[in-house]
């Protein structure tokens, strides 16, 4: 099975992926990085992990349905099989979820369906909620609307600061997506 990550900025979840691929520690190849921003510092990540990569920008293709149709050309290219993405900042458009229907799974910072969209991390900050989450969840044609596969609460403490309640935020993403995506994996081989 051939794995596609799109990413758009630093990587953090890209990294730990692409460990786990190297080790063996989930099935499949690790076949490729999709990132929509050439200069991000998940391209990097990509080849000290000699993890191929396509970068391209909306702009470059035209428009968006030019974009989205050169990204499925790449990933039918590759043999891409699943998708997972790990800080893609775009809607996936039609033409990909079609092709791809229930094997591509985001990771979103908050406990949906709280805060889908942007800045969903300050957006719960600025409300003083007592807590937020993360959730990984199937993507459909929605914003952060696809079928909830796990999630996990993240107080948002009395004397937090933004960054840290980040830190917390991406310690639970660290753990939970991983588990989350090694148990489809291993259910679909």
């Amino acid at each position: 099975m051939k794995i596609a990550i799109f990413a758009s900025g630093n990587g953090s979840n890209f990294e730990i992926f692409a460990q786990m691929f190297a080790q063996k520690e989930l099935p499949g190849e690790l076949a490729l990085l999709f990132c929509d921003h050439p200069d991000a510092h998940v391209v990097q990540r990509a080849q000290q992990h000699k993890v191929p990569i396509e970068t391209f920008t909306v702009k470059e293709c035209g428009d968006k349905v030019q974009y989205e149709h050169r990204i499925l050309e790449v990933l039918r290219s590759r043999k891409i099989d699943f998708i997972i993405l790990a800080g893609y900042l775009r809607v996936i458009g039609n033409e990909i979820l079609q092709h791809f229907e229930g094997r591509i799974v985001n990771l979103h910072p908050a406990y949906l369906p709280e805060y889908p969209g942007l800045h969903s991390i300050e957006r719960a900050f600025a409300d003083k909620r007592a807590e937020t989450g993360v959730t990984v969840h199937y993507v459909d044609a929605g914003l952060d609307s696809g079928p909830i596969i796990a999630q996990r609460r993240v107080p948002i403490l009395k004397n937090d600061t933004v960054a840290e309640l980040e830190k917390r935020i991406h310690a639970e993403e660290h753990q939970l997506y991983p588990a989350v995506v090694k148990k489809i994996l291993l259910a679909l081989q």
